[in-house]
């Protein structure tokens, strides 16, 4: 997959069947599109392109009421498209000057003037240009004037539930991982930098690596405790996580992300961890003892060493 930061560098040699989007979580209906245009690129002997945006247009155009958080990072997109086969991926800086011009002047001077677009694939709620004022039907009408196709990809559904990144987000806020992964068709992970902590984990036989996301709008799942994987240093194990105030040792508020790895016993202070999520074990939980906060941690361990078998 070659990968293009700026419009002008992009020069097709093949036609170029094109699809559009956020993509954000590349969650199960986007896999959909992106497996229609991958078939239908490789049936008219074109190549298969994406056009995402950074940053997310929401983030740009509501600056100053805004909570959205992300499913997936940038660099988390650009690897999961990656795996999903596609040629050519085009990341456009989206700006509020972008997001002024008209749904003519998106598909004249844009799609088909910089992009040569041949054939469009969108999603079946897809709009845009200005006030969101073009649709399918308008791409119709301008694919006639223009000379280029348009194939409009129907809701994909799981047990008749629309799959969208709104409700993928609500899931993982909700700490129910499990309908969270099965909307995305893979596990959501989060990476982050392993921190100094307050080694307390470390007294009660539970050794924890606390990591920092720098991305401030990636999703963080519902407090409590859950069965991980963790990879470090291209390796993979089993491990129980923790997301919360650890209310039993701490009387401060701020959210903490502290993972115990099993059967691991090195260094990774500064070392970068990615954590896949398999599912939620509980909430969390103030214990009146450590003693109590022990024996619970435990029978995670052993819960977390089931479920991850």
């Amino acid at each position: 997959m070659k990968i293009y930061r700026n419009i002008a560098d992009f020069n097709p040699q093949k036609k170029v069947i094109l699809t559009v989007g956020t993509f954000d979580g590349i969650h199960f209906g986007h896999q959909k599109i992106i497996d229609s245009l991958n078939k239908m690129a490789k049936e008219q002997n074109g190549e298969s392109v994406v056009l995402t945006f950074s940053p997310h247009p929401r983030l740009v155009l509501f600056p100053e009421n805004n909570n959205l958080k992300l499913i997936n990072t940038l660099e988390e997109k650009i690897e999961r498209l990656e795996k999903s086969g596609i040629d050519r991926l085009i990341i456009y800086p989206f700006t509020k000057e972008f997001s002024r011009i008209s749904a003519l002047e998106y598909v004249r001077d844009f799609l088909i003037k910089e992009i040569k677009v041949s054939t469009l694939i969108i999603g079946y709620d897809h709009q845009f240009g200005r006030n969101r004022e073009g649709n399918f039907d308008y791409l119709k009408e301008l694919s006639e004037l223009y000379d280029f196709e348009v194939k409009e990809i129907s809701a994909q559904d799981i047990n008749d539930i629309n799959v969208s990144s709104t409700k993928v987000r609500k899931a993982i806020e909700n700490g129910d991982i499990h309908l969270a992964n099965k909307y995305l068709g893979y596990n959501f992970s989060i990476t982050g930098e392993v921190i100094e902590g307050k080694r307390i984990g470390n007294t009660i036989g539970f050794p924890t690596a606390n990591l920092y996301i720098e991305d401030e709008q990636k999703i963080i799942p519902m407090t409590g405790a859950y069965a991980v994987m963790a990879k470090v240093n291209n390796k993979e194990y089993k491990a129980m996580l923790n997301i919360g105030t650890n209310p039993t040792v701490n009387s401060l508020d701020n959210i903490s992300i502290e993972v115990h790895l099993l059967d691991f016993d090195e260094n990774i202070y500064g070392k970068e961890v990615t954590l896949t999520f398999v599912k939620r074990l509980r909430q969390e939980v103030k214990f009146e003892s450590l003693d109590q906060l022990k024996n619970q941690l435990r029978l995670d361990r052993n819960q977390a060493i089931q479920i991850l078998s």
